[in-house]
């Protein structure tokens, strides 16, 4: 079953992408720009050139899932990406913060016990 939590691995693609992509064009993407593999059950994060729309692909065991979001007013907030990676690892917070709509240069963590495991 597709879900999103925050066990789940998240990762951007560094640059914009054509959004009439299907499964097919944003897998090759994955392998080819990314250099990884679709297989893993990471969700793969793509975004449009005038960041309106985002993308995620995922591998849900039996085959991929593909969702869209499109916004009718406003865009979505691009990351600064690590310029030695293809892609961009994110944590669920920045996900569901972008995902919200929320300003990443304004939001601030507070500090919270955290149990490494």
């Amino acid at each position: 079953m597709f879900g999103l939590s925050e066990s789940t691995v998240y990762y951007m693609c560094q640059h914009p992408v054509d959004m009439r992509k299907g499964i097919n064009g944003l897998y090759k993407l994955v392998r080819s720009e990314m250099k990884m593999s679709p297989l893993t059950g990471c969700v793969f994060i793509f975004y449009g050139k005038n960041h309106q729309s985002i993308k995620l692909l995922r591998w849900d065991t039996d085959g991929f899932v593909l969702y869209q979001k499109r916004l009718e007013k406003g865009t979505f907030e691009i990351p600064k990406f690590d310029e030695a990676t293809g892609g961009y690892r994110m944590p669920w917070k920045t996900f569901s913060l972008i995902m919200q709509g929320v300003s990443l240069r304004s939001a601030r963590y507070r500090k919270r016990f955290k149990i490494e495991v």
